[in-house]
């Protein structure tokens, strides 16, 4: 029987400013690596082996996933089975602005836990998700997103404190400072090592172990992150892919399309037909989305 066609799609919801994603077809691996934004989402159907904070999911239809902002994660097919997925990405800042709605107070939201087995929360999520393809009045939209959110946020989620229990030790957080300051640089490993007062080594060993990635994995997150700011605000990918620190346009294709899901060009236009580039008329629907 023939493989089914793949198919990625996001759009963009300028009301909600949030991103909905649908993968359909999808039999490749997710290599490991993080988002800056809030990520719900839930399988629709096939089977996906998981990795997030140190431990293995296996994932089925109905099951919710929740990735809190620099959650490091990867996922692989469990017998070649073809994925379909969906999700919503909500940047911090919109996240803050619910939870202060929500809980009357301001407090940034951790979610407890990556998973959630066969959830009827997915209800809420297909929901929502089906109010941005659909492009439904405002009112809607905002409806599905809060009572969503109430339900998350109640049940599996807590105030992130000012010193988390996982986060990254002394010499490991000013590695990740270094690197979130220096993100257009070419950054040698001894330079990090010279900084920490570490082996190169025993850096290596320490920061994957603390942060779930590699530096060179962070460093790229980082300058993917940094190339979405500046596609998003119309820099031309040649453009954003020097300032973000690629080395070339090819070398920057390869890596965003990985993490994201879409060319460069395929993220770009989502905003120019949301209308916050260019009047330009273009489809909400493209190519790309990543778990």
């Amino acid at each position: 029987m023939p493989q089914e066609q793949e198919q990625r799609h996001v759009c963009y919801d300028s009301d909600l400013n949030i991103e909905a994603y649908n993968l359909s077809g999808i039999v490749q691996k997710f290599p490991n690596h993080f988002h800056e934004y809030y990520v719900i989402g839930f399988i629709e159907g096939g089977r996906r082996h998981l990795w997030c904070r140190d431990q293995e999911y296996d994932l089925s239809r109905g099951d919710l996933i929740l990735f809190n902002p620099r959650d490091t994660h990867r996922c692989a097919p469990i017998s070649g089975e073809i994925l379909d997925y969906r999700a919503v990405n909500i940047p911090q800042d919109a996240m803050d602005r619910a939870v202060r709605d929500i809980a009357g107070s301001q407090y940034t939201a951790r979610f407890t836990q990556p998973v959630v087995f066969q959830s009827e929360i997915t209800q809420s999520l297909a929901a929502l998700y089906n109010s941005i393809v659909d492009q439904a009045p405002r009112l809607e939209k905002e409806e599905a997103f809060y009572l969503l959110l109430e339900q998350i946020l109640t049940e599996y989620s807590r105030p992130c404190g000012e010193a988390e229990k996982d986060a990254p030790d002394g010499k490991i957080s000013m590695i990740c400072d270094y690197l979130e300051t220096h993100y257009d640089e070419n950054v040698a490993l001894s330079d990090l090592a010279e900084m920490a007062e570490l082996s190169r080594s025993w850096l290596l060993h320490l920061f994957t172990r603390q942060t779930g990635v590699s530096p060179y994995r962070y460093l790229q997150s980082l300058r993917v992150q940094k190339a979405k700011e500046l596609l998003e605000q119309g820099v031309a990918p040649v453009d954003a892919a020097a300032a973000a620190g690629f080395s070339d346009q090819s070398h920057f294709s390869r890596f965003f399309k990985d993490f994201i899901g879409l060319t460069p060009k395929q993220y770009q236009r989502i905003f120019t037909a949301s209308g916050r580039l260019s009047d330009e008329p273009a489809p909400i629907r493209h190519t790309g989305g990543a778990l």
